[in-house]
Parts: C-alpha cells; structure tokens; sequence
C-alpha cells in the first residue's frame, strides 16, 4: 500500500509515468500494526461503515504521530509533512483523513476474512 500511494506522488508531482515509489523498511512494522484494529473492528461491528472508519482513522492518526515521533527522536522518521497545510508537527497531515478513513476500511475486510 505504501509503494501504492508513493508511486501515485511520484506521477502526480513529478510527472513520472514509471510510477517510481520511495518508502522505508521502517513502513513495514508500522503498517503491520494495523493487526491490532482486530478487537477494535470487533467492538464496532455493529456501527456505519463512516464512523468505523473514523475510529479507524483516529487510531491511524495516533499511530502514525507516535511512531513517526519515535522515528524523529532517533533521526529515522521517512516522512516529513511539515510543508503540508493541514499537518501536526509535521508527523500527520489530516487532510490525509478521508485516505485512512478507506484505509482502515480496507484493513477491517482483511482483518474479518475468516
């Protein structure tokens, strides 16, 4: 998903049709977090599909500060979105909202296949 949305940037802001991506190893355990939404999806089973997802995203949000905030500590951090309007000392951009909103929906059906 991260080389997904990466490789959208790259064609968008800098026109290349390779849809090159950029990401850090670091993304991996990050992403994989999302294993731990599985009680939350549960508890929120029976909710709209819209406030799950903004719980879901809330959850993303925190997720992506405190890491990236850990990240930043050490040097680490591979995103920095200081130069975004609507950012959070420069570790989450909440116009990304609606993203992680489809996001955490997307984690839900993977999370509930069995």
């Amino acid at each position: 998903m991260e080389c997904f949305w990466t490789g959208l940037h790259s064609i968008i802001t800098h026109k290349d049709k390779a849809l090159s991506c950029r990401t850090s190893v670091w993304m991996f355990p990050i992403y994989g977090m999302a294993a731990c939404l599985n009680p939350i999806c549960r508890k929120l089973k029976d909710k709209s599909a819209l406030f799950r997802g903004g719980v879901y995203a809330f959850f993303i949000f925190i997720t992506e500060f405190c890491t990236g905030n850990l990240l930043k500590k050490f040097g680490a951090c591979p995103w920095d979105y200081s130069k975004a309007k609507l950012n959070y000392k420069g570790l989450i951009r909440l116009d990304y909202a609606p993203a992680w909103i489809l996001v955490g929906l997307y984690y839900e059906k993977l999370l509930n296949r069995s």
